[in-house]
């Protein structure tokens, strides 16, 4: 008797929620179709060495090797242009958590006398000396790439421009686990702190967006 009042009852139950669910859907404003604004064209830009850093973030094995655009796409595109910074005497500085810290990927792994940030939040400049060791060296502009543009990239932006630095952020070297969130980064990171959502060509302490093949060191 017990058991079949309680049927009686958890049928009674979902009936009055179905029932509930379909008022609350007849009462409920159609739902908003919005078109996302363009994204700008990446800009060619002219940066200086002597104040010019490149910072890294989660090139790591178990981050990167899992994630097909990280390997696949990423990866060839920022490992020339490690080396044409590094040519040119770019300080690079890498941030990943502590566990992540040994295993970069061999393409783009640290030397001893690079920057080394080991970081608690996405945001690189939190609770770091990130800010202390590239101003110790004169840095105003920081070249940011890594995975993933909708995360770490985005994050770490926000907080380069609260620290008065010019970012730049090669497309081609940055990337998230799909098209939509990808385009949701880049349209944040425009958007964000002293937003530049013309994509002005290093519009100072804002973010621009460039490629690795349209960035110069003179």
């Amino acid at each position: 008797m017990t058991q079949f009042r309680t049927v009686l009852l958890t049928s009674g139950l979902i009936l009055a929620l179905c029932g509930g669910a379909a008022q609350a859907q007849s009462t409920a404003k159609p739902s908003m179709t919005l078109q996302m604004p363009a994204l700008p064209d990446p800009v060619r830009v002219v940066l200086k060495p002597a104040t010019t850093a490149l910072l890294v973030l989660d090139y790591v094995d178990p981050i990167c090797s899992s994630q097909p655009k990280c390997k696949g796409g990423m990866l060839p595109a920022v490992t020339p242009f490690m080396a044409q910074a590094r040519k040119a005497g770019v300080v690079v500085a890498y941030g990943t958590r502590e566990q992540n810290m040994s295993k970069w990927l061999k393409e783009v792994a640290p030397t001893p006398s690079d920057i080394k940030i080991i970081n608690t939040a996405q945001d690189r400049f939190y609770n770091t000396d990130l800010d202390k060791a590239l101003k110790a060296k004169g840095i105003k502009t920081l070249i940011m790439v890594g995975w993933k543009v909708s995360g770490s990239v985005t994050y770490t932006s926000v907080g380069a421009m609260a620290h008065d630095y010019t970012v730049v952020i090669p497309v081609d070297t940055t990337s998230a686990g799909s098209d939509y969130e990808t385009t949701i980064g880049f349209y944040n990171v425009l958007n964000s702190g002293n937003a530049n959502l013309a994509n002005e060509p290093l519009k100072p302490k804002a973010t621009t967006l460039s490629r690795t093949d349209m960035i110069t060191f003179q």
